[in-house]
């Protein structure tokens, strides 16, 4: 139930958002697939919601998604300068082929880079802080605008994920998993249907792309997300809170 003053027919999180209005509207979306759930959001938040994407392997259909809706929606990349190459070339492909007009691009303070990872080698013995400060730290200023942003996360990818939601309540703010119940086949299958271009990096092994230093081929049988941060206990990023993956 929402909470009193609140239309739960409609989407409102202001002046923030709760594990309670959360859990409403994953009743009120549930079995309603992914592009007509974003179709409502999107027209019911405009202006208050963002799309976040690495430009990852799979990141091409829920941007396709928010593309066939408005185009003109935020979609936030946290270029952590330490990007693959073709991750940097992918995100221009795709930006062009989908038509999107409003990506905003954010990086690591230099200063507080400089004097936390002068040999850009913290990644080596502190992943979590490397991330914290490439990422996570960037992320937290691109999402100051908004009250609700778009995650590709799908439940499929780690262990950690499988109870994943499709709408969390995080620090406030709703935190959207439109994917949070595709398969790897549903993935493939809208790929084909929409003809979308693919990361080159995939078909070297790589199903989840991040940072150069930390990410590495996924063996046969492994979770797709096991290459990343390899010999590291490190399953997350930190942009995602792993306490909240248990929801629902």
């Amino acid at each position: 139930m929402a909470e009193a003053g609140r239309r739960p027919d409609v989407i409102d999180t202001a002046p923030a958002f709760s594990a309670v209005e959360a859990e409403a509207l994953e009743d009120r979306f549930a079995g309603v697939p992914a592009p007509d759930m974003l179709r409502v959001v999107l027209g019911e938040m405009r202006g208050r919601i963002a799309a976040v994407s690495s430009f990852g392997a799979e990141s091409a259909v829920l941007l396709h998604m928010v593309a066939a809706v408005d185009p003109a929606t935020p979609v936030i990349f946290t270029d952590t300068g330490r990007m693959f190459p073709e991750t940097l070339s992918y995100r221009d492909r795709l930006v062009e082929h989908l038509g999107l007009t409003n990506i905003r691009v954010f990086a690591p303070d230099a200063v507080r880079l400089a004097a936390r990872d002068p040999s850009n080698e913290r990644y080596a013995y502190d992943p979590d802080g490397c991330c914290e400060i490439r990422k996570v730290e960037p992320l937290t200023r691109a999402l100051l605008p908004f009250d609700a942003w778009l995650s590709g996360r799908k439940g499929f990818q780690a262990g950690t994920r499988r109870a994943l939601p499709r709408f969390e309540a995080e620090d406030g703010r709703l935190k959207l998993n439109p994917l949070a119940d595709w398969r790897k086949p549903d993935l493939e299958a809208y790929f084909l249907r929409h003809d979308l271009p693919r990361h080159s990096l995939e078909a070297q092994g790589y199903p989840s792309i991040g940072c150069m230093p930390c990410t590495s081929p996924v063996r046969p049988g492994e979770d797709p997300r096991a290459g990343r941060w390899r010999g590291f206990d490190k399953i997350e990023c930190g942009i995602h809170q792993v306490s909240s993956l248990g929801q629902r």
